[in-house]
Order: C-alpha cells, then sequence, then structure tokens
C-alpha cells in the first residue's frame, strides 16, 4: 500500500527507540535514522541506569535526541534519581519518557510516576519535556478507573507545571479504537498532545509474540486473522494502513490530541529504517 504525502511527513517525523543492549549491536544509529531523530531509552526492570546514561550519550554524540525512560517503580529512592538527573543535566540532557514500570512491588519509595512528577525534580534540574505513558486499548495490570485518573493527575499537573507534557502510547494496529480514545481523554478533561505508538515492520510472528506479552486489546485481532494462515506468519507485515488511517485523521480533525507516532521497532531498527527508506523512494 502506497502512503500519501501527509502518511510519510508523520513517518519521517516518528520517534524510535532502543534499549542499551540493542544499542550496542546497532553501533551507528546515524546508518538507520537522520541527524535529530528522536531515540527513546527503554529501561528493563532490573538494568543498572549507568547503560542509560552511557547509552544516552553516545546517541548524542551521533546527533540523535536521546530520550531516557524512568521507570516509577523501579526507582530504588528519590536520591537515587536525583543523582540520575543531576548525570543527564551535567550533558545537555533534558527529556524523558516517564512510566509506571512493569514490576509488582515497588523496589523504593514510588508506586506511580504522578508521585516522581510531584517531586518536583524535574524541573529543578533543567528539564522541558516529559512523556507519559498512555494504554488505548487499558493496561492489563491497572484498572480502568485507576487509569482514567492517572491521566486526569498528570494533565491537571501539566497545567501548573513550566514542563511540556504529553502521552507516549503502548503500540496498537488499528486506527479506529485510537480515535475513539482520544476523544475520550478529551471528555474525561485530559488535553495532552499523544503520540500513538505504531508498530515497525515485523513478522505477523513477532508481532502476535508481541502483542500476546504487552496484553494488546481488540486490535490484536487484525494480526491474530492473518496468523491464522501459516504461511503468512513468517511474512513481514508493515503499518502502511494504520499509519496512513491517522494521518488522514490528523488532517481531518483540527481538535485531536494525536499529533504524532512513535515507532516500535519489534522486528530490528534495520527493518523499520529499511521500510521508511521504501516508503520515501516511492
Amino acid at each position: 500500500m502506497k502512503l500519501s504525502q501527509n502518511a510519510i511527513d508523520l513517518v519521517n517525523n516518528a520517534s524510535l527507540e532502543t534499549t542499551p543492549t540493542g544499542a550496542v549491536k546497532i553501533g551507528d544509529f546515524s546508518a538507520h535514522a537522520p541527524a535529530g531523530t528522536r531515540i527513546y531509552i527503554t529501561f528493563l526492570p532490573g538494568s543498572d541506569f549507568a547503560d542509560t546514561i552511557a547509552t544516552a550519550l553516545t546517541l548524542q554524540q551521533q546527533n540523535m535526541i536521546p530520550i531516557p525512560h524512568f521507570a516509577a517503580r523501579s526507582l530504588p529512592s528519590k536520591q537515587a534519581f536525583e543523582d540520575a538527573l543531576q548525570k543527564l543535566q551535567a550533558v545537555g540532557i533534558d527529556r524523558a519518557l516517564l512510566i509506571g514500570g512493569g514490576v509488582a512491588n515497588p523496589v523504593g519509595p514510588f508506586s506511580a510516576s504522578i508521585e516522581v512528577l510531584e517531586t518536583g525534580l524535574f524541573e529543578k534540574y533543567g528539564f522541558t519535556e516529559i512523556g507519559i505513558a498512555g494504554h488505548p486499548e487499558g493496561s492489563p495490570d491497572i484498572a480502568e478507573a485507576d487509569v482514567k485518573q492517572a491521566l486526569q493527575l498528570k494533565s491537571a499537573y501539566a497545567k501548573q507545571s513550566a514542563l511540556k507534557m504529553y502521552i507516549a502510547t503502548q503500540f496498537c494496529f488499528e486506527a479506529s479504537p485510537l480515535i475513539e480514545w482520544q476523544q475520550q481523554l478529551q471528555n474525561d478533561g485530559v488535553d495532552l498532545p499523544i503520540k500513538i505508538g505504531v508498530p515497525g515492520v515485523a513478522t505477523i510472528k513477532t508481532l502476535l509474540k508481541y502483542a500476546i506479552e504487552c496484553g494488546i486489546g481488540n486490535s490484536m485481532q487484525i494480526i491474530a486473522k492473518r496468523a491464522k494462515d501459516i504461511t503468512k506468519l513468517m511474512l513481514p507485515f508493515p503499518p502502511n494502513q494504520l499509519v496512513q488511517d491517522l494521518a488522514d485523521h490528523m488532517d481531518n480533525d483540527s481538535n485531536t490530541l494525536i499529533k504524532g507516532i512513535h515507532l516500535y521497532p519489534l522486528g530490528g531498527l534495520k527493518k523499520t529504517s529499511e521500510w521508511i527508506a521504501e516508503i520515501n523512494a516511492d
């Protein structure tokens, strides 16, 4: 499926992500993404944040914009959080993504990301932009009412903070639930801009695996239906239709909260970067 120019522009402005381990394997990100690309650095439970800082420095040296993850329930102490911010500030990094984190029991004093925000430490150390997590199809770990309240609290915090805040979502496979979700957020009084998570190019088998692991909702049926044909399991599945539908929605609804996309390179950064090059060539 050939994309229109509005959809191509959406892809070209997308952010990407890596883990510290993945970054070592990739080496030179400039071979896969243009200068100025925002690269999120995923923090996995049990990781050493020193690896995140080292990865951020490498990305910065390669003219990327590093955006490290902070996982509230994995922060061992307020002092450890402050130390990390101080080190990032010292090298000119002023953006981050704040998530709750996928651990059942907090390792330190923070059980939710709003508690981290309320320390005021992001502002103290000169951070200008903070992303927070969004789950358009619900969270497997948090009740729907609690998710709604958390977003309302963060939206209220943003109104009285100098921080520029936005929502970065879990990946989905279909535009219509995303469009309905952003409208519901507006109805709930949440007005933060949204970056929609889009799965990068991967095989049907890989996409289904990640969708099950991450608790993706009804939009997973798009992949599940294709998976029934065993001959298609190992074929690459590009997100063209989802991207086009989102781009069209953004053009047609001036009030939408959806402002961009984040590409999850589930099949590897190389495959996703090759797809980006292909749609630009077309």
